[in-house]
């Protein structure tokens, strides 16, 4: 792995760099900082219009190929445009899972009418997607889903109709479209006879209700599939063979945008050491030792992340790879936990109590409570552990019904 940059990216790096100083100017200034996990409901209006800016100056889909409308950046500037976003302070993206997830795998695995259809409206943030994996009883395990699509005749032809409910769908609430694993197959289990289906959410059968956080935000929701329709031809890939689509997603899950959340954790690390100093924290010799071991974690994490990068782009699979994406996932959530657990010890008995009635949180009380799910969504630490065990240790399966 080569860690150093060539004057290339160094270039592209500068140009990066300009465009968000410049943009991140009059009403968009007051954007910085908002959003992201436990915030996205902040100012989403505002940011769906920094947003669209974006992508009217090509910085949407950076990584996609150009015969998609991306900008087919290589590896080391898709980190760099990643890291200068995070550095800049840039808000939150409305359409992570649209531009992230979904736009590569159509790409990977789509129709080339679905391609049209979906990734220039993704590239221009025309429509926005949620994600339809989780259920009330397929968490961690998504291999037992139980919603259920069925094809029939329609006036205007042949459509899946689907019943069910999925749990935990960000952005559900302000999105026009989900992406839904459905079972398909009457009798198939597990893996088997599931469906990759594209479902738009403004529709009579489709309810969302936010879920109300202990962070005082709702980006999550329950959603409610009712005899929901979405056309014959929008499904990913063949019908039963869902689950290869939906593994594909999740690998894409775990790209180049780590990079960007490790330079957003060395912000809050940053801050974290700032009111320490302020309140006197820093004095105490355990508490100086706890940032320090942080520190000297993060930059680990770091070039574990690029290590973990190149090894897929030069061929390897996660397992291949010896399991780097899972590694860094139980990596960066634990260390994100105890960075919230070490901002409340800054804090002292402040941290204790809201800024303000009802429920005013400060940001480190935020960073606190949201980091506590930081194990469980994207991959719970079990199922990583799972993943590292049988299919990069070769440790026997864990047995069922146990």
């Amino acid at each position: 792995m080569d860690l150093s940059y060539s004057a290339e990216d160094e270039a592209f790096r500068a140009e990066v760099r300009a465009f968000l100083e410049e943009a991140l100017r009059g009403d968009f200034a007051e954007l910085r900082g908002l959003g992201g996990p436990g915030r996205d409901h902040e100012a989403v209006e505002e940011r769906l219009a920094w947003n669209r800016h974006l992508a009217e100056h090509g910085w949407t889909c950076v990584g996609w190929p150009t015969e998609h409308g991306g900008r087919g950046l290589s590896l080391s500037q898709q980190v760099i445009f990643h890291e200068e976003y995070a550095r800049a302070d840039a808000p939150a993206r409305l359409n992570h899972l649209g531009e992230e997830l979904l736009g590569p795998t159509l790409i990977a695995f789509g129709t080339p009418e679905q391609q049209q259809r979906f990734l220039p409206r993704i590239r221009a943030v025309e429509e926005l997607w949620a994600q339809g994996y989780s259920e009330p009883g397929a968490g961690s395990d998504l291999a037992n889903v139980q919603t259920r699509a069925r094809l029939e005749d329609g006036p205007e032809g042949p459509q899946w109709v689907i019943d069910g409910q999925k749990v935990w769908t960000s952005n559900a609430h302000f999105s026009q479209w989900v992406f839904v694993l459905a079972r398909t197959e009457p009798g198939s289990q597990r893996h088997h006879g599931l469906s990759f289906l594209l479902v738009p959410l403004d529709q009579e059968g489709v309810e969302a209700r936010p879920i109300e956080q202990l962070t005082g935000g709702s980006e999550f929701n329950e959603v409610f599939l009712t005899g929901a329709r979405t056309d014959a031809d929008l499904v990913v890939g063949e019908p039963g063979q869902g689950w290869r689509v939906a593994m594909g997603l999740l690998g894409f899950e775990r790209g180049v945008s780590v990079l960007g959340q490790v330079v957003g954790f060395a912000r809050e690390l940053r801050g974290v050491v700032d009111l320490a100093r302020a309140n006197g924290a820093i004095d105490d010799p355990l508490v100086r030792d706890r940032l320090a071991d942080l520190a000297v974690e993060l930059e680990v994490m770091r070039f574990n992340a690029l290590r973990g990068l190149a090894a897929v782009t030069g061929g390897e699979d996660s397992a291949a790879g010896g399991g780097a994406a899972s590694i860094f996932k139980l990596v960066w959530a634990a260390w994100h936990k105890r960075l919230g657990e070490v901002a409340m010890e800054v804090l002292g008995a402040a941290g204790l109590t809201a800024r303000a009635a009802p429920y005013d949180l400060d940001e480190w009380q935020r960073l606190f409570l949201f980091a506590r799910a930081d194990s469980i969504y994207g991959g719970s630490d079990e199922v990583q552990r799972n993943i590292l065990a049988e299919r990069v240790l070769g440790l026997p399966r864990e047995p069922k019904g146990v």
